[in-house]
């Protein structure tokens, strides 16, 4: 085939470009609504008084509040109990405070601990972009904890929460006794675990007695036990949370929280302790805490012991609503609280120093609405509480706006509500504290109290407000930049250089569009330099910079083509789609007679299905994971990569291939293996399903441009305005490929059933690369079909993808404008996630078009061969 003339475009350069341009505005997100506020150099703020001289904070890993509430809530298995956590109830009807605890996303078990523990404020997201790359567990960026605070900290559970909050303490400060990390097995009865670690807390009891060091250290003021039970996490993602296993699991926790509160209670022998159960994250109903569910999200939350109030009469209006009404709790009051406020009631109980860059809520802070502090704290109490909770965080404040003040010398506007002038002409902060201190001295603990709720919501704004100061820039810089992507790659399309030189720029307009661009991104670095910018804005800038200069240059100025045909254009993609959704006959993929299929690819498929069906019978009763399965399946998933997926398949199995549909198959029934191996419910069928309908696209295009096959021409078409309906139908597929068969939702909730089958203890990067994999294979028969399309319409190599190219930053730039770090899950979460993957389509794309060629190349030189 005769190649088309030498252009001065070069298609290498355009992805190279794209690729760093997507990569580095990926972060931008952060820059705009999720930007760190931790400080240096706050001044320590000390609760007053304490209420409690030790706290016991026990967290069950992945419980689900309405599950541990609800009667009958498991009646779907014969012989359940009414009540599955009679002891925890009976703390919530005769002596504690119970309500739900609102987690904020990520619900993952690191930002949990860390929200309840000892938290940092990322406007409700508390992961910094370097997390990623640090497992689960880790923690770059430095936070105070309660723990840090505390005289000494008596830690039980899993080594990598454990280890987070004691490699930042003092020496001595964390004593912690972990299980090994291949303890946490997903083929075993979780609740070992748990009783693992009430075992461990009677050992030190039992110590106790024989050092004296220990024994002082057991007894001091201001000593928390922190008690991690994360069986039911690991059961809720094995067994689901409405399973039996769940519910033993939730019977296990409830007689360790008693047989604790026992030995507490016999060692010490005052009632000097609080107790305080909650959760990092919850669960849904298919046991995953990253889809969405709101039950993610609900927590339960009770407290009971020292410095606590026992149980209240509902208020009215009443604090119940349709979620709780199962409870059977209607008749007691429902305190709810966001997870971050437990940090900020544990620091009062004990009378802790604050931990900096906390946001909490101290619940009883709001006069309005009972909390959970005992009502024989006295309104003294409560209101000193509250106004040091307010005095950390307006540290908190004055801290970031200083920063802010001294970052931004151009331009600074300081937040009003603070900042303000008064009637007296002095700052608002100033002349709301003086008010605070009045009240104080003049002992009007109510007004004091009213007064710090005030301080607290102003701070709380002040705080976001800063965090978001940059937010309007980011904006403008992110929208010049992603249109001017769009603008800059359609040039490759139009090739205006590659035409007549009446079209272009004049040379006095270009050494007039080079100067002005030269200027804009001249002074903005200034202004960056000045303003102590993130380094990342100087880049920011800098892509929309050269875009547009490059854009204007090059447009041919005279022609602007009609908006009617981009919208006919448009109508017809939409018609197209609607009738390959009516299609329901096609070609059969699996049809092909050619030596490739033998019975080595069939009896691999056969065999990955015995192994996989035997894996999960022996999974769901409870026998573990035999170890032939385990490394059938493994030589299975290494053969279907060795043989498969490698071009090399052809002259490995003695086999040439013919033509592309055969090649096609052999692709689809060779990846099968992997994908059958990790495959849920109908994940399979979509992968069928798909194949077929990618071939279904193949045979309707070609026939709408009434084209003829390869070899019978021997010139490339150029590319014409109906073109884009292909590259409409290309990233249609590609999301399609990408969220259609659950693979996502088995990555980012943590869907770990079919990874079982392979790995049986819980290894992040592992499980990740799994799941990864999974997700890549239907991308695998959307490349080939493809290049298939792409040389059926004689169309030159990655030709749909610089048609693609303008329109994936259409749908990037609405999802950047959608993302919010206020609001459920789902508002949250779904938005980033489209961002992301769609700033990741060019990579996509790209690996696509070019896997496609390498893997299709056979058919292709063929056909090539026959024309020459």
């Amino acid at each position: 085939m005769k190649s088309p003339p030498r252009s001065r475009y070069n298609v290498g350069f355009l992805i190279a470009v794209g690729l760093a341009f997507h990569y580095v505005y990926m972060s931008s997100i952060f820059d705009c609504y999720f930007s760190s506020t931790v400080s240096n150099g706050m001044s320590p703020v000390t609760v007053p008084s304490n209420l409690a001289k030790r706290l016991v904070l026990i967290i069950g890993d992945g419980v689900r509040a309405d599950l541990l509430f609800s009667l009958n809530p498991f009646d779907n298995i014969p012989g359940s109990p009414r009540i599955v956590a009679p002891y925890l109830r009976s703390v919530m009807e005769h002596s504690g405070a119970f309500g739900i605890s609102h987690t904020r996303v990520p619900t993952l078990t690191r930002p949990g601990h860390v929200a309840i523990i000892g938290e940092r404020f990322d406007a409700g997201m508390y992961e910094d972009m370097s997390t990623i790359s640090k497992g689960w567990t880790s923690e770059p960026v430095e936070f105070d904890s309660i723990f840090n605070q505390s005289s000494t900290t008596f830690s039980f559970g899993f080594p990598s929460v454990q280890s987070m909050f004691s490699r930042r303490a003092a020496p001595g400060k964390i004593r912690d006794w972990c299980y090994e990390d291949g303890e946490q097995d997903y083929t075993k009865d979780a609740s070992a675990l748990d009783f693992w670690v009430l075992e461990n807390l009677q050992r030190l009891f039992r110590n106790s007695t024989d050092d004296p060091i220990l024994s002082s250290q057991l007894n001091a003021d201001k000593t928390v036990f922190f008690l991690r039970l994360g069986g039911l996490d690991i059961t809720g993602h094995s067994y689901r949370p409405h399973s039996k296993e769940y519910m033993n699991n939730i019977r296990a926790v409830d007689r360790i929280v008693e047989r604790s509160q026992s030995l507490f209670n016999e060692y010490f022998q005052d009632s000097q302790t609080s107790f305080i159960f909650t959760a990092d994250h919850g669960m849904s109903v298919t046991g995953v805490h990253g889809d969405g569910h709101p039950d993610n999200t609900r927590t339960p939350l009770i407290a009971w012991g020292a410095g606590i109030r026992g149980p209240l009469p509902d208020s009215s209006p009443s604090s119940h609503d349709e979620y709780s009404q199962p409870w059977g709790l209607n008749h007691l009051l429902r305190r709810d609280i966001e997870q971050a406020d437990i940090t900020a009631l544990m620091a009062t109980l004990l009378g802790l120093q604050w931990p900096a860059h906390s946001v909490g809520i101290l619940p009883d802070a709001d006069s309005s609405r009972p909390g959970y502090l005992a009502l024989s704290a006295g309104e003294e109490t409560v209101a000193r509480a509250s106004i040091a909770n307010a005095n950390a965080l307006l540290e908190h404040y004055r801290v970031k706006h200083v920063e802010t003040n001294q970052g931004r010398r151009l331009f600074y506007k300081p937040f009003e509500r603070l900042e303000g002038r008064a009637d007296n002409n002095i700052a608002v902060r100033a002349s709301m504290l003086q008010r605070t201190q009045t009240a104080m001295d003049a002992n009007d603990w109510k007004n004091v109290h009213n007064e710090s709720l005030v301080l607290i919501q102003a701070a709380l704004e002040g705080i976001r407000y800063l965090q978001t100061y940059d937010s309007f820039l980011i904006h403008v810089i992110v929208t010049a930049g992603y249109v001017g992507w769009a603008a800059y790659s359609s040039l490759y399309i139009s090739r205006p250089l590659d035409q007549s030189l009446s079209q272009r720029a004049s040379p006095r307009a270009s050494t007039t569009i080079t100067v002005l661009v030269t200027l804009v991104l001249c002074c903005s670095w200034a202004v960056f330099a000045l303003q102590h910018s993130p380094w990342t804005y100087y880049i920011y800038i800098s892509f929309p910079c050269f875009f547009w200069r490059q854009f204007l240059l090059q447009t041919p100025w005279r022609f602007i083509p009609p908006t009617f045909r981009y919208s006919q254009c448009t109508i017809t993609a939409l018609l197209v789609f609607v009738a390959l959704q009516g299609i329901t006959v096609c070609r059969s993929i699996l049809s092909a007679g050619e030596e490739v299929l033998t019975s080595y690819p069939l009896a691999m498929m056969a065999l990955a299905v015995w192994v996989t069906y035997g894996s999960v019978q022996s999974l769901q009763a409870k026998s573990g994971l035999p170890i032939l399965n385990q490394y059938l399946g493994w030589i299975l998933r290494h053969t279907d990569c060795a043989l498969v997926a490698s071009p090399l398949l052809a002259v490995m199995l003695g086999a040439k291939f013919g033509n592309a549909l055969t090649k096609t198959t052999a692709y689809l029934i060779g990846f099968g293996v992997w994908l059958v191996v990790l495959s849920v419910n109908a994940e399979g069928l979509f992968y069928l399903a798909y194949a077929m309908t990618l071939q279904i696209w193949i045979e309707v295009e070609t026939t709408l441009r009434n084209e003829q096959p390869v070899a019978n021409s021997g010139e490339y078409r150029s590319l014409r305005l109906d073109d884009l309906r292909i590259a409409i139908f290309f990233l249609f597929f590609s999301q399609c490929g990408f969220f259609g068969a659950g693979n996502v939702a088995s990555i980012v909730s943590f869907y770990l059933e079919p990874v079982y089958r392979l790995v049986i203890t819980f290894k992040p990067f592992l499980v990740f690369g799994l799941l990864m994999g999974k997700a890549v294979i239907p991308y695998v028969i959307l490349s080939v079909s493809l290049a298939t399309l792409n040389a059926r319409l004689h169309l030159p190599p990655f030709s749909i993808l610089l048609v693609a190219l303008p329109l994936t930053d259409v749908v990037t730039l609405t999802f950047f404008y959608q993302v919010s770090d206020v609001g459920s899950w789902t508002e949250i979460d779904q938005p980033i996630g489209r961002f992301c993957v769609m700033s990741l389509l060019l990579l996509w794309s790209m690996g696509i078009c070019a896997a496609g060629e390498y893997l299709m190349a056979d058919p292709f030189r063929l056909d090539r061969e026959k024309v020459d």
